[in-house]
């Protein structure tokens, strides 16, 4: 068998035998923890040391992932023009000053600040997907990325938990600011390592045409991240729903135990995807991850939640690293910092248009309603998206067509 045809644990030796992956994935693992313990932070601060509701709590999240939504792909284009460590000074100072004067702002001041906050935040989400593009051939792309979607899963074990723990055992303000601290401290790592954003230049060669983005933000990359946040909203809307069913039961202490098995069971299903030699594409797979969402709305005791979650969460991590897969095959050199970043604010809108409607479907129906709406949803959408990705190929199977055409006539 040979190293392009490699599978199972052969493939995930082939990925951290490239120069530079292992110790990549092992910072990024690091600074995620940070990244996953700041949401709970911040609206643990807002609901316990502020005195307001979950509402405002709710707000102060929504206006951070505003700005991450609006920021990522500014972020990318700062990337592709001045280079990873300009951007990552800025952004790690920005983290310093929000997260050290966060705990004494008012509500209001606070809402500007997450705002301010998440539209100069390190992203150490699209920085990891884009240098995994660039370290990894293109063969080898899918165990990369199933272990970078592995790495998400752990992070969210640990950090939210760890957040939570110091924002009720200790005080959110502490909580806050050992968040920043290690913000700062991943942008310090990320700065030392300086991944590659970019794919060596062969300065003998000619340096290719700019291109418009009219000519890279095609259909098939717009179907792209439409499934992403299709995969993304089946998540976040799954996550509430659980969460709400068993709050609402008085089963609130095993909410902690059915995430970290949910999570268990989507580590296993990325470790799965990444060792197949073949698998579904992104369309199908966010489609079967819809499908599996469904049967999680006859959910009644905690162990049945479990139960349920087990074929959902094998196919989050698969969804999660065929999207980041997807999207960095169809990304050009010159543009593949701005479309890394397209590609996370696909992912921060997901999580954005899901919170709020399954919070309502929770709220004016019940939690099991509340989820199978959400994955109904998820797989009309899924197929729209496949729909467009298949119109975007017969367009580009057409344009090269002609192009063929005129060559001859020449």
């Amino acid at each position: 068998m040979t190293e392009r045809d490699a599978s199972g644990i052969a493939a995930y030796r082939a990925v951290f035998g490239l120069r530079g992956v292992a110790t990549l994935i092992g910072v990024s693992f690091v600074a995620r923890i940070p990244a996953s313990a700041a949401a709970i932070t911040l609206t643990l601060h807002v609901v316990l040391t502020l005195g307001l509701g979950y509402g405002a709590a709710g707000l102060v999240g929504a206006a951070s992932t505003i700005g991450m939504a609006i920021g990522a792909p500014l972020l990318g284009r700062f990337v592709d023009r001045r280079g990873l460590r300009t951007m990552v000074v800025a952004t790690t100072a920005a983290e310093a000053v929000f997260w050290t004067v966060a705990p004494w702002l008012p509500y209001p001041a606070l809402l500007v600040g997450a705002v301010l906050g998440g539209l100069l935040g390190l992203p150490v989400y699209s920085v990891v997907r884009q240098s995994l593009a660039v370290m990894v051939p293109l063969h080898r792309r899918r165990p990369a990325f199933a272990i970078d979607s592995m790495s998400v899963d752990l992070s969210y074990i640990i950090g939210p938990a760890l957040g939570a723990l110091l924002a009720l055992q200790v005080s959110s303000s502490i909580a806050m600011w050992l968040v920043g601290a290690g913000w700062v401290a991943a942008g310090v790592a990320l700065w030392a390592l300086d991944p590659p954003t970019r794919a060596p230049v062969d300065r003998s060669a000619p340096l290719p045409a700019p291109s418009r983005a009219r000519e890279w933000f095609t259909t098939r990359l717009t179907a792209a991240l439409l499934a992403t946040t299709v995969a993304v909203a089946l998540v976040y809307g799954t996550e509430l729903s659980m969460i709400a069913g068993l709050q609402s039961s008085g089963q609130a202490s095993s909410i902690a135990l059915v995430n970290a098995l949910w999570c268990v069971a989507s580590v296993t299903g990325g470790f799965l995807y990444g060792a197949a030699r073949r698998s579904a594409g992104l369309f199908v797979l966010v489609a079967c991850l819809g499908l599996a969402t469904l049967p999680i709305g006859l959910a009644g005791p905690w162990w049945s939640y479990v139960l349920l979650l087990i074929p959902a969460g094998l196919l989050t991590a698969p969804s999660l690293a065929a999207s980041s897969e997807t999207v960095s095959a169809l990304a050009p050199e010159h543009a593949r910092g701005v479309v890394t970043g397209l590609h996370g604010s696909a992912i921060t809108i997901g999580a954005a248009i899901a919170t709020p409607i399954t919070g309502l479907l929770i709220d004016i129906a019940s939690p099991s309603t509340a989820v199978v709406a959400v994955g109904s949803a998820g797989v009309v959408a899924a197929a729209a998206a496949a729909l467009l990705a298949r119109r975007g190929n017969r367009s580009a199977r057409a344009t090269v067509a002609t192009s063929s055409a005129a060559s001859q006539r020449i």
